[in-house]
């Protein structure tokens, strides 16, 4: 797989994640949220910029490793947005819990203040019941006659004085009870009243605090399935973490070695152009000492240069400009954990699309070779006095083969994904007197 691609995912992979959210957040949850995700946006761009120096540096590596390699870094990169998911998840659900417990408080309180109302309304509905009872009953005497008498007839009737007085005391008595039983009817009627509307108020105090409860409840258990997934989730990504770094340990004894198999390669390649050269240049004394010895002027054997100038080379892909994939140089290899050197240039060069010759010159050979894969090596001859050769390595199938003459623009191949190679591209060569060079300041 290609590590742009990962890049992508990656991105997509720790972005979706850390946007993951159930219910929503109180404030207070929201803002650490906020900054969760801000630090994981950082660290994020951060990864992003690591990725993107990934094609260079493991752009000569086995695409399995890569893959590997690009996958535990996409893992790396979403565990902490997962891991932000899981915390304001969770917090969110101890929030929920927290105000569950609130509501259930305040609705036992609610309902003990309806059953305090209800039954202090009923006792006093009761007491109301008996004092109208009490002053029906005086009603009903009085109008029987037996509460009726005046003083002047309490005085008439009286046998005595004491009788008179006792008759007296015992009506105005009757009067006041019956006064003061109207009185406290009215009174307990209009607390009753006031206590009737408190009543309807926690009774819909109640209703509401028990739809709240039932929404919470749904809001909890979304948001403790939300958690539960998020968990499963992060626990999923831990252990696949673990199997891609497993993986890449497992791999890394066998890419240490190919790599060595590269560079000797690498070196024995180099010998090979220096005995080339080695005998182009005896060639070229040979003749010139023939030349001598026949009384000729100037001359020197060997290929004349194809190019002149500081940029001999053409741009020898089908993109218009060339695109630079990796440069060379030295780099650290972040699997293998060693510094190695990148001998050519990599340019873009999608699976089967056509090569062109840098330069004109003489094909050396067009042949597998192993880590290069299918390899062809031009030789154009001397530039600024230095012997001049370049290689187009890892194509598919070749256009040309050894000892034939070529011109600049001229198809040799086509681009691949052959030897060490992550994806089809062409890792381009340099050989200034045998030895490699940075192929980009001669490129136009």
């Amino acid at each position: 797989m290609k590590v742009t691609r990962l890049r992508a995912a990656l991105c997509a992979l720790a972005i979706g994640s850390v946007l993951m959210a159930g219910a929503p957040l109180a404030p207070a949850v929201a803002g650490e949220y906020d900054d969760r995700r801000n630090e994981n946006e950082s660290r994020q761009q951060a990864v992003d910029e690591a990725m993107a120096t990934l094609e260079e540096e493991l752009a000569h590596t086995d695409a399995t490793l890569v893959q590997a390699y690009a996958e535990l870094q996409a893992i790396d990169a979403a565990l902490p947005a997962a891991e932000a998911a899981l915390v304001a998840a969770e917090a969110l659900l101890a929030q929920l819990q927290r105000e569950a417990a609130i509501i259930a408080q305040r609705l036992v309180a609610a309902e003990a203040e309806e059953q305090n109302i209800t039954a202090q309304v009923q006792a006093d509905t009761a007491r109301a019941d008996e004092i109208r009872a009490a002053v029906g009953q005086l009603a009903r005497d009085a109008y029987k006659g037996d509460m009726s008498e005046s003083s002047l007839s309490a005085a008439l009737d009286a046998e005595s004085t004491e009788d008179f007085v006792e008759q007296s005391a015992l009506a105005d008595t009757a009067l006041r009870t019956q006064t003061q039983a109207l009185r406290d009817l009215e009174q307990l009627n209009g607390v009753n009243r006031n206590r009737e509307v408190r009543l309807g108020a926690v009774r819909e105090e109640v209703t509401a605090l028990k739809a709240e409860a039932d929404a919470n409840v749904l809001a909890a258990d979304a948001a403790r399935a939300d958690a539960e997934a998020k968990k499963a989730q992060l626990e999923q990504m831990r252990e696949e973490q673990a199997q891609k770094a497993a993986a890449i340990e497992g791999q890394k004894a066998a890419q240490v070695a190919r790599q060595a198999e590269l560079e000797a390669q690498q070196a024995a390649l180099e010998a090979e152009l220096a005995a080339i050269i080695q005998a182009q240049e005896a060639e070229r004394r040979r003749q010139q000492a023939a030349a001598a010895a026949a009384g000729q002027s100037g001359g020197g054997g060997g290929p004349a240069p194809s190019a002149t100038g500081s940029r001999p080379f053409a741009n020898p892909t089908a993109f218009n400009p060339w695109v630079r994939t990796s440069k060379y140089g030295m780099r650290f290899h972040p699997v293998l954990q060693y510094t190695r050197l990148h001998a050519g240039m990599d340019l873009r060069a999608y699976c089967g699309t056509p090569l062109y010759a840098a330069a004109s010159g003489t094909v050396e050979w067009a042949r597998a070779r192993s880590g290069f894969g299918n390899q062809v090596m031009i030789n154009h001859g001397y530039w600024n006095g230095a012997s001049l050769m370049t290689s187009y390595n890892h194509m598919t199938s070749f256009a040309v083969s050894g000892g034939q003459s070529v011109q600049q623009g001229q198809l040799i191949g086509y681009a691949g994904n052959t030897g060490l190679s992550g994806a089809c591209h062409l890792h381009f060569e340099t050989y200034v007197n045998g030895a490699t060079t940075d192929p980009e300041p001669m490129l136009n």
